[in-house]
């Protein structure tokens, strides 16, 4: 029987061991939608907390602004509805169509895009996020605004209630399309500007009453994500409002939001790879 040293044998063991094929580092788990949303959520609620809060104060006041000029036009009926409804709304695309498509288009030119790619976050995650955190911000505004348009124009504040249903959905459609005017915008100062005429469109065709609007202008009305949430919010200032239209005009504005919310998702991939 013949003895091996130890020393031999461990030598023997560590060069088995180093002429063995690497074995693949095991990967964490993929990082969940929700949960990532969430986080997202909260770090763009707090980042722009400080800095759109005056920009909040100016799109309420410029909506109330707006009603107060038209109560000297218009005195009541389906015209002081319209008018009523698109403020509020306007509040909404002022700060997700106008303010998004500049955070986003900043955000690109800056290479922000790249710090949130090395990110276990879907891409989902991150627009939903910025699009909901930016939305939240135009609550107060918007309640406000329809309760000093209700007492311009003498309108009732029992059906208040539907803006819970408007302003997310209306915020969701807005927020996607502003999301991808700025990632889609090959400079800062363009999108920019397809956040100010964006703007402009909802304020133009939202506000002012339909009635009085030339027939081409009223079918490019129809293709602006934010009148269907202005003429479901319109409807439930009647005595009795037609609900069915209501729930017809709401969903419109969701399918609508779901839409831009996934060609902000295609356009933020597209963005982040190149």
């Amino acid at each position: 029987m013949s003895v091996v040293p130890a020393g031999a044998l461990l030598a023997g063991v560590l060069t088995a061991e180093e002429a063995a094929p690497p074995r693949p580092a095991a990967l964490g788990p993929r990082a969940r939608l929700w949960p990532s949303l969430a986080a997202v959520y909260r770090a763009q609620l707090s980042r722009a907390r400080v800095a759109r809060i005056p920009l909040l104060f100016v799109a309420t006041f410029q909506s109330v602004g707006i009603m107060i000029l038209m109560r000297g036009v218009v005195d009541g009926g389906g015209e002081a509805r319209a008018v009523v409804a698109g403020s509020s709304v306007l509040v909404v695309a002022f700060v997700a169509l106008n303010l998004l498509a500049q955070y986003f288009g900043q955000l690109r030119a800056s290479g922000g895009l790249d710090h949130y790619a090395t990110l276990p976050v879907p891409p989902a995650a991150v627009v939903l996020g910025a699009a909901g955190a930016y939305a939240s911000f135009t609550v107060p505004g918007t309640v406000v605004t329809a309760v000093v348009g209700c007492a311009l124009f003498g309108l009732p504040l029992a059906h208040l209630w539907v803006l819970a249903a408007v302003i997310p959905l209306a915020g969701a459609a807005l927020a996607g399309l502003g999301a991808a005017l700025g990632l889609l915008a090959p400079r800062p100062e363009l999108a920019t500007l397809l956040g100010q005429l964006g703007m402009s469109a909802a304020l133009l065709l939202g506000v002012l009453p339909p009635e009085r609007m030339p027939e081409a202008v009223r079918l490019a009305r129809d293709l602006l994500p934010s009148t269907y949430g202005v003429e479901a919010f319109a409807r439930t200032f009647v005595p009795h409002p037609d609900w069915a239209h209501v729930l017809g005009d709401l969903a419109v504005c969701g399918v609508v939001g779901v839409i831009s919310l996934a060609v902000a998702t295609w356009a933020y991939r597209r963005a982040a790879v190149r």
